[in-house]
């Protein structure tokens, strides 16, 4: 090898040691290890909406956090799972056996963890995350992000709770929230336990520097979400529900429980 090939080599190997190190400078140390994110199992109307799933799987990947979702791999679901498992993160996707067939459609990406129903769903998604965030989405990822809320009221968890409101989608929300909070139906405190931003990357800094304001409830309650995985399935066996298999409680005619 002549001197000229030398150094060229030498040249191409600290140009790649360089770019390893700019890499690892863009990373930014987080406070979380992962997040679990709620979104449409549709990709809305809007590219805006799209591109948002995309850049918060990628602002995830440059923070180094896993993602914890609802195990879809289609509209936003599979946007966001996709670009944090592209970016090389670990992806765990929690779904319950019956909406396998409907929401898992080809390739899924990371793990996939299979649960009897949707209140185990979001219990072990809550149990695997260290803060929530919400993208768009339906009714779906409105009850998921309304049940977190009201369990960080209640003092269940302190973990940050996101809304990444892209192109102010969530303001109508918004604005029944401060309705409640002039009729006095939550307090200002709870108000507070919504972090919001129009981009992934300034709401993932606000979640970074978040500190839980709103009173406990229940502040000797533990964050142990298999207990209230439990509690939801198994109300059909409280005694006096049923006998002999059957329920006791029946609905007269014409009348719906």
């Amino acid at each position: 090898m002549d001197t000229e090939d030398h150094s060229m080599e030498i040249k191409v190997e600290e140009e790649a040691a360089a770019e390893a190190m700019d890499d690892m400078d863009t990373k930014v140390s987080s406070r979380f290890r992962s997040v679990c994110v709620f979104c449409g199992s549709s990709q809305g109307k809007k590219k805006t909406y799209q591109d948002a799933a995309v850049e918060l799987g990628e602002e995830l990947v440059s923070r180094n956090i896993d993602l914890v979702y609802g195990g879809g791999s289609v509209g936003l679901m599979g946007l966001v799972s996709r670009a944090v498992y592209n970016g090389g993160r670990h992806v765990i996707g929690v779904i319950p056996k019956t909406l396998m067939p409907r929401e898992i459609t080809g390739e899924t990406v990371g793990e996939v963890k299979a649960v009897s129903d949707m209140h185990q769903r979001k219990a072990e998604m809550a149990r695997q995350s260290d803060a929530f965030i919400a993208l768009p989405g339906g009714y779906g990822t409105l009850e998921e992000l309304l049940e977190v809320i009201a369990w960080a009221q209640l003092g269940i968890h302190d973990k940050p709770v996101g809304l990444l409101n892209v192109d102010g989608y969530y303001n109508s929300l918004l604005s029944f929230i401060d309705k409640a909070v002039e009729e006095e139906f939550i307090s200002p405190t709870a108000r507070h336990i919504i972090v919001l931003a129009p981009t992934p990357k300034e709401l993932l800094d606000k979640l970074e520097e978040y500190s839980p304001r709103h009173e406990k409830v229940v502040p000797k309650m533990k964050w142990e979400m298999e207990q209230l995985s439990l509690s939801y399935c198994k109300s059909c066996d409280i005694p006096g529900l049923k006998e002999a298999g059957k329920p006791i409680i029946q609905a007269q005619r014409g009348t719906m429980l």
